[in-house]
């Protein structure tokens, strides 16, 4: 089959999704690119590197991470103007969604490269379209401010918008994190999901208050992707406690 595709294309950077948990996560064309790229620029070289052993594939690895990325970048522009294929990953995921990946996309689209998306696994979608909540409309915002009071002023910023709100959230801040909603959006319902697509995934949904409980009474483990619900427009919500649904 593979006889039958067409050979990547030089001087091009592929952003590959990787697996965020289960490592079939994997798709056909993301194991293509990475086995006939040049190069696999990595979040983390370790971790790139046991995925490529696991899949049998044996590349060089250069480091592409949050705090090397202008420098990294200009390399990866040189290697793109020698005519190298270049393979983008991160630890988990999309490259560029709350990863590193946007900085060295603008600089290859500036010089006049091409950036194709090997599409993949990508925890908000995984975790949105199966939370439940409304998929038509979303705001992602990623990680929020480590700050308290920061968060806090988020969140009250993000009260306006009519659609489900997407963050991701570390083990350690959860709790706290339910806290502020509770604070915020205390009648809205929402969703922790944790651990996608590993052995071990779970979906809790409730108020923050009924999250609250369960975090007091168990340790919540892995990386969350946490949605709210979008609150009910208002002429919606006054129609229906005056009876006026919209019949005849």
């Amino acid at each position: 089959m593979d006889a039958a595709l067409p050979p990547l294309s030089a001087s091009t950077l592929y952003l590959v999704a990787t697996p965020i948990g289960n490592l079939e996560d994997i798709t056909l064309r993301a194991l293509r690119v990475l086995r006939e790229c040049d190069v696999v620029a990595a979040e983390d070289t370790r971790h790139s590197g046991q995925l490529l052993k696991h899949f049998g594939i044996s590349k060089p690895l250069l480091s592409y991470f949050q705090f090397n990325e202008a420098r990294r970048s200009e390399e990866i522009i040189e290697r793109l103007r020698r005519g190298e294929k270049v393979a983008l990953v991160t630890d988990a995921g999309s490259p560029g969604i709350s990863d590193p990946g946007e900085r060295v996309v603008k600089a290859a689209i500036v010089a006049g490269f091409r950036v194709e998306a090997v599409a993949g696994p990508c925890a908000l979608v995984a975790g949105l379209t199966a939370s439940g909540l409304a998929t038509d409309e979303f705001y992602f915002a990623g990680f929020l401010p480590h700050k308290s009071g920061q968060r806090r002023n988020k969140l009250a910023s993000l009260k306006t918008i009519e659609a489900t709100l997407v963050f991701y959230e570390s083990p350690y801040r959860i709790e706290k994190l339910l806290g502020e909603l509770n604070e915020v959006y205390p009648d809205r319902e929402v969703v922790l999901a944790r651990e996608l697509t590993k052995k071990f995934e779970e979906f809790l949904r409730g108020t923050p208050a009924a999250l609250l409980e369960i975090a007091a009474k168990r340790t919540l483990k892995g990386e969350f992707v946490v949605m709210v619900g979008a609150a009910e427009p208002k002429r919606k919500k006054a129609d229906m406690e005056s009876g006026c649904g919209g019949g005849l």
